[in-house]
């Protein structure tokens, strides 16, 4: 594995529940991830982010963790994951899992010794108040999933701060001996082969020792109360930045390994720019920018431009896609025909930075509709139907047309399989050169013809016609051009040779350029003199 290998790298992520069920209990599993690996290769994907396989209750799906270094029996043992990350090398593909230090699930044994007492060993492990004098909780927090952040514990007679759901209390990361007890994780897992960790919410690792109350947001109607406070106490708190630098340090005694954070902010260019400054804090980052806008080129140049405005030698990571928000191909491809997921995913990954591929976004997987009777997810059922929660996204992969269950399972899947991801299946997709798992194929390969796309840097081109998005890379070696916008347009593509197109004929670029369709250029060659 080359050193820093992430950088520039295309990643797969997958949702092991829904990837591919191996034992026939309806949920997949380590050994069905390790089956599907040589096709996840076979898209000529550098890596794989692998979502929670941990122990748990599963109150969260996986993020609600009730031992930090077991695998739950539901997706098998500590050998099954072994094998998958030698498969992943052995096909030379980086692996990086999720960890979530932010909070543990309710039933972790640091929490039952926490609880019981307020003198015990672990009583500081986990952030605890004491209520108003009213008997109120000691302020305003809300959490993200519906109510109030604090929940009563009869034991001590306190409150105790969980960020997300009541039972997922949250871990008191000003304590040095929790950062301790983490690191030991970290080092767990480095230890077993991983190449890096994405961090699950890494800016709500520590909270304001004052309790301070959030003041409003000012967005009073929002579906969830969650949004109508500004999180100025409950995350983004400088104090992160000390775990950062010793998680940081940790990995970086592992040449090539690395640290992706997720960052759920109020200002995601400023987050971005703040939590991957120096060599003390976390390698990349990625916000919701791309997962939650609504769409155009001027989403995209703004997202891109404002963030190394703020921080030019920024190494951002990129998604469209992922475990928590709508599929793009309905978020952003809705009404634009089936073929302008390849536009995204040609798009995505000509950005700067590390990209992220979710599960089925190769095969343009639209947005799958789960009835509410049907639904896993506590998010949505919260805040159903103003807010379907993440189940959608989080269906099961269609392998195989004509088997049952689409080839996922031989038993009822956790979610149902849309009827429309059926036609999109990986079989049926594999027999036709037109589709969007062989353009991504193709593309991808192309993509690693091409140092341009791994290096630093993006020029945007002013002056384009309307719904054009045009920028260079790699110091002008490569120039791009999308029509994202609803009428063909006549490209400004003088001045280079188009050496990959899609949805026109190369020899036709010139002329005019159908909506969805992009080109990329390189400079035409000097003659001789």
């Amino acid at each position: 594995m080359n050193a820093e290998r992430w950088r520039g790298a295309v990643f797969y992520q997958i949702y092991p529940r829904s990837f591919q069920d191996s034992d026939g209990d309806g949920v997949g599993d380590l050994k069905g991830v390790l089956e599907r690996l040589p096709y996840v290769a076979s898209l000529g994907v550098d890596g794989i982010w692998l979502s929670p396989v941990f122990a748990s209750p599963m109150r969260d799906y996986g993020y609600d963790i009730s031992d930090y270094t077991a695998i739950d029996p539901l997706f098998g043992t500590l050998a099954d994951f072994d094998a998958v990350v030698a498969e992943c090398h052995r096909l030379n593909m980086l692996i990086i899992v999720d960890q979530v230090y932010s909070h543990t699930s309710i039933d972790h044994p640091w929490f039952a010794e926490s609880r019981t007492d307020r003198t015990n060993a672990k009583a500081d492990w986990y952030v605890w108040a004491d209520p108003k004098p009213d008997g109120a909780p000691p302020n305003n927090w809300l959490a993200a999933f519906g109510g109030g952040m604090w929940a009563w514990d009869s034991r001590r007679r306190q409150y105790y701060l969980h960020n997300f759901l009541e039972s997922q209390p949250d871990l008191n990361l000003h304590n040095p001996e929790v950062q301790d007890a983490i690191l030991d994780v970290a080092r767990f897992w480095l230890d077993r082969g991983v190449d890096g960790f994405r961090l699950d919410v890494a800016n709500c690792y520590t909270h304001d020792r004052d309790l301070r109350d959030n003041p409003p947001s000012g967005a009073r109607n929002a579906v969830r109360p969650y949004f109508m406070q500004r999180h100025l106490y409950d995350r983004d708190r400088p104090e992160t930045f000390v775990f950062a630098g010793r998680l940081r340090a940790l990995t970086d005694q592992r040449p090539g390994r690395f640290l992706l954070a997720e960052l759920a902010s109020d200002d995601p260019e400023g987050a971005v720019a703040q939590y991957t400054a120096g060599e003390n804090r976390f390698h990349t980052a990625y916000s919701f920018r791309f997962l939650s806008k609504p769409f155009g080129p001027e989403v995209i140049r703004k997202g891109v431009e404002d963030l190394f405005a703020r921080a030019p030698d920024a190494w951002p990571s990129w998604a469209f896609s992922n475990h928590d928000f709508d599929r793009a191909a309905s978020r952003w491809g809705a009404g634009r025909g089936p073929d302008f997921a390849k536009t995204l995913i040609m798009l995505l990954t000509s950005l700067p930075g590390t990209l992220f591929l979710y599960q089925g976004e190769e095969l343009g997987l639209p947005q799958a509709d789960v009835p509410f009777e049907a639904l896993r997810d506590p998010d949505g059922i919260a805040f159903w139907p103003a807010y379907k929660g993440r189940d959608g996204e989080r269906t099961p992969m269609p392998w195989i047309a004509g088997a049952a269950h689409a080839g996922f399972s031989t038993a009822r899947p956790w979610l149902p399989i849309d009827p429309h991801h059926i036609p999109l299946s990986v079989d049926r997709q594999e027999a036709d050169p037109q589709s969007t798992l062989a353009f991504t194929r193709d593309w991808l390969a192309f993509r690693r013809s091409r140092p341009a796309f791994v290096q630093p840097g993006i020029v945007f081109e002013d002056g384009t016609p309307e719904g054009v998005l045009m920028f260079s890379r790699g110091e002008g070696a490569l120039r791009l051009v999308f029509n994202l916008g609803s009428a063909p347009v006549a490209p400004p593509t003088s001045g280079g040779r188009i050496v990959y197109s899609l949805g026109v004929a190369a020899d036709q670029a010139g002329s005019l350029l159908p909506p969805g369709a992009a080109v990329v250029l390189e400079p035409s060659p000097k003659r001789p003199v």
